[in-house]
This record gives structure tokens, C-alpha cells and sequence, in this order.
């Protein structure tokens, strides 16, 4: 008979092979956090709370789950403090990125998550919020540095190739996500 034990890591590993096959482009963003130690850090300040975080959130090839579950909270909607999973690859981007830009200085993070309702109040004031907005699906961040330009945190972003990032010069931040592999703004 055949041994059908599996070991966790071993499951884990399988699942890390079939995402990359899967998700091609996700490859390069790691592929920039590779000489981290085996280690992945984010560093963000959220105005609106008031609040900072600077944790590991990846150690050895392994999210750490409750390290997720914080950034989650984290990355709440402000509004009305609702809390929504965010997609690792979107802290993934977020990381890979501001590596590239050797700096210290945590991101600001200006969106994280939108609840449907926020999404709606900020699409009747900007045409510039989409109505299916990566934000609602915890997907996407909006985010800047005073250390960096809008053009040098665009510029590293794109050089991920691992999701969407727009350009928001008047406004000073960079929008990142992890949907499709696609650029805007000016």
C-alpha cells in the first residue's frame, strides 16, 4: 500500500509550484524579495487611524497567518472600519516594490480596503474610482512616500510586472494591485 501521508510543507510546496504556473507574473514580484532571507517585511504608516505596522509577514517560503490577519486590520476601510481579507500578492507587490526602492521609509497607505458603500461615495465625487474597484475585493492599495516621486514608486512598481499600477501625480500616490498586469495615469 501506497503512503498517503502528506506532509504540510509538502502540500505547501505543491501549491507554490501550481500558483506560479498558474500566475506567471507574480514570479517576477517575488522574484525581487528572493534575497530577502527568506523573508518578506511591510512597513506602512495609515494616516486616517493613526496607526504604523512594521511586521514579517513571510518567513521561509510560509505567510504568517496571524501577521495577515493584523495587516488585514490594517488595511481596513476606514470609514466605517470594515475589515476584509487582503490578498497576499498585493503585500507581496507592495514589499517587492518598496525593496527596490531602497528606502526605510514605511509607505503611506491612503486605501487599502473599500467596503461597496465607500467605493460608491468616492465614485459620485472622482470619475477617477472604478465601479468594480480592486479595493472592494482587497486587492489593491493606494499608497506614496515623501522620500520617493510618484514616478520613482511608479517606475519600481512596473518593474515588478505583477499586477496593475497607476500613476497619480496630481493626487501624489501610486496605486498597486495584483489583477491583471496593466499601467495608467499620468
Amino acid at each position: 500500500m501506497a503512503n498517503t501521508n502528506i506532509t504540510r510543507r509538502a502540500l505547501l510546496r505543491a501549491f507554490a509550484a501550481t500558483t506560479v504556473v498558474a500566475a506567471p507574473v507574480m514570479a517576477n514580484a517575488t522574484g525581487f524579495l528572493r534575497g530577502a532571507g527568506d523573508i518578506r517585511r511591510i512597513r506602512m504608516y495609515n494616516g486616517r487611524a493613526g496607526e504604523s505596522i512594521d511586521m514579517i509577514y513571510w518567513v521561509e517560503g510560509e505567510y504568517i497567518a496571524p501577521a495577515l490577519e493584523e495587516i488585514n486590520y490594517f488595511f481596513r476601510d476606514w470609514r466605517d472600519n470594515t475589515v476584509h481579507r487582503i490578498d497576499a500578492r498585493t503585500v507581496d507587490i507592495l514589499t517587492a516594490s518598496h525593496r527596490l526602492m531602497e528606502t526605510d521609509e514605511p509607505y503611506t497607505l491612503l486605501s487599502g480596503y473599500r467596503s461597496p458603500s465607500s467605493n460608491a461615495l468616492l465614485r459620485s465625487r472622482s470619475s477617477g474610482v472604478a465601479r468594480n474597484s480592486l479595493h472592494m475585493q482587497g486587492e489593491a492599495a493606494d499608497v506614496q512616500l515623501q522620500s520617493r516621486s510618484v514616478g520613482q514608486m511608479y517606475q519600481a512598481a512596473r518593474a515588478c510586472n505583477a499586477g496593475g499600477v497607476g500613476r497619480y501625480s496630481r493626487s501624489n500616490f501610486v496605486h498597486m494591485d495584483c489583477g491583471p498586469v496593466r499601467t495608467w495615469g499620468g
